[in-house]
């Protein structure tokens, strides 16, 4: 029989860190070996940064884009262990931080864990190529709980690249993600972000595809954070021995060529 493949969760005391590491405990493929949080926590089991890192095959992060980063670095300079991250919100200097470490270890990040939504990420791509820009307009809405501090999500904006993809345009140069005031008429192939933050919603994102007399909607919801803990896990079963290098839930699932 196979050793279980070690984890280590980040984050340990968020929402996602504590669901990741009952679910981690749970799977008889893996073993939990270490916890840990901010810099100094100690207390509840947890362990330091390094002396975790030491102990695990594969870390799971579901943090912040600036501890992801630096995270990413220790990583890479050690040499391992891989990672799976699964923080959103990071700008240009935090992704650059972690394509350097991906030259040295094997990292997983993805703006969403959950199948169903990697399924639709797939979905939204072919319908962009079907129905294109001259004639159809593009509307991303989600939905997220009132703690949830970027917007749009990870999520909306993968499911925006993918839109994207699908029109051979760079989302950023189409994308529009606030309209306030006199915004005068769409033009043509923009990509529209709306947001919606409240209550404890988990994770709620639509893609609307909007013609003259017709709309198509692809939607997805998610009803609890289990969904994200297991495709995190279906994440570091994959990734765990992979060559050094930047991968996505496409690559996990066998969407794109590994």
């Amino acid at each position: 029989m196979p050793q279980p493949l070690r984890i280590a969760v980040a984050g340990a005391l968020g929402r996602m860190g504590r669901q990741m590491a009952q679910t981690v405990a749970a799977d008889p493929r893996l073993q939990l070996v270490a916890r840990f949080h901010r810099p100094g926590s100690t207390d509840q089991g947890l362990l330091e940064r390094d002396e975790a890192l030491a102990l695990a095959d594969v870390v799971v992060d579901f943090t912040t884009p600036a501890a992801s980063a630096e995270l990413a670095k220790a990583c890479a300079a050690r040499g391992g262990p891989a990672l799976v991250i699964g923080s959103t919100g990071f700008d240009g200097a935090e992704l650059e931080a972690i394509a350097d470490a991906a030259k040295k270890i094997a990292v997983v990040r993805s703006g969403s864990y959950s199948l169903g939504l990697n399924v639709l990420t797939g979905l939204v791509e072919q319908a962009a190529s079907a129905l294109g820009a001259e004639d159809c307009d593009v509307e991303i809405l989600e939905a997220h709980h009132r703690m949830k501090v970027d917007a749009p999500s990870g999520t909306a904006l993968m499911l925006g690249e993918a839109a994207a993809r699908g029109r051979g345009v760079e989302l950023d140069d189409v994308a529009k993600r606030t309209r306030d005031g006199h915004v005068g008429p769409r033009p043509t192939g923009e990509i529209g972000f709306a947001v919606v933050r409240g209550g404890s919603i988990v994770g709620e994102h639509s893609v609307s595809f909007l013609t003259e007399g017709e709309t198509l909607t692809l939607s997805h919801a998610a009803g609890d954070r289990s969904m994200f803990a297991r495709g995190a896990i279906a994440a570091a079963l994959w990734v765990a021995g992979r060559p050094p290098g930047e991968y996505d839930m496409r690559d996990v699932l066998g969407f794109t060529a590994s």
